[in-house]
C-alpha cells in the first residue's frame, strides 16, 4: 500500500464499530426508559400549589411569575440527595429555587443539617411528606422546573447534574 492511498477500514473493524454504536444506542434507550419509569408518577402539566413554612418559620408560597423556579425535593437521610446538594445550593445563588425537605424531621433538625453542610438554599419543611405526595414524589431526589405560567416544564427523579439543571432552567425561561 502506498503512502498516498486512502486507508479503508477492514470489514472486521467496520462490524466492530457498528456493534459499538448499537450497544451505545441500546444503553441510551435503556437509560431513557428507566428515567421515564421512575418519573411516571411525578406531577405533570400545571404545578400543584406549593406553600408551607421555611426552616426559619417564615411562610412561603410559590409564585410562578417572573423567572422559572427550580423545585427540588430531598431528604436528609438520602445519600443521592447529598451528592447534589452543593449544586442545588449553587443554583439557588443566581436562580429562583425552593427546596423541600421531605420526611427529614422537624424544622430545627433540618436547620441543623443545613448549617452543618453550609447550605443556604431556601427550604420548606415537609415533615410528613404531604407536599411530596401532592407533587407525586415517592422517591428523592425529585426535581421540577416550573415556568412563568406555572406549568411544569421539566421533571426528573434521581441525581441531576448542575449543568443539566441550569440548562433546563434556561430552556424554561425562553418562552
Amino acid at each position: 500500500m502506498s503512502a498516498d492511498s486512502p486507508k479503508t477500514p477492514s470489514p472486521r473493524r467496520y462490524r466492530r464499530g457498528l456493534r459499538w454504536l448499537r450497544d451505545i444506542l441500546l444503553f441510551v434507550l435503556i437509560l431513557a426508559a428507566v428515567q421515564w419509569w421512575q418519573s411516571r408518577d411525578l406531577a405533570k402539566d400545571q404545578a400543584p400549589p406549593l406553600a408551607g413554612l421555611l426552616v426559619d418559620g417564615t411562610p412561603y408560597q410559590m409564585d410562578s411569575s417572573g423567572d422559572p423556579v427550580l423545585v427540588h425535593f430531598w431528604a436528609e437521610w438520602c445519600p443521592v440527595c447529598r451528592l447534589g446538594q452543593d449544586s442545588i445550593d449553587d443554583i439557588a445563588k443566581d436562580h429562583r429555587v425552593i427546596t423541600i425537605a421531605t420526611t427529614s424531621g422537624p424544622a430545627n433538625e433540618v436547620q441543623a443539617f443545613l448549617e452543618e453542610h453550609a447550605l443556604t438554599m431556601p427550604t420548606l419543611i415537609d415533615e410528613q411528606g404531604d407536599i411530596a405526595r401532592r407533587w407525586g414524589v415517592f422517591g428523592v431526589p425529585s426535581t421540577f422546573v416550573v415556568d412563568t405560567d406555572g406549568a411544569i416544564r421539566h421533571d426528573s427523579k434521581g441525581y441531576s447534574t448542575e449543568i443539566g439543571l441550569r440548562l433546563r432552567l434556561w430552556l424554561a425561561g425562553l418562552d
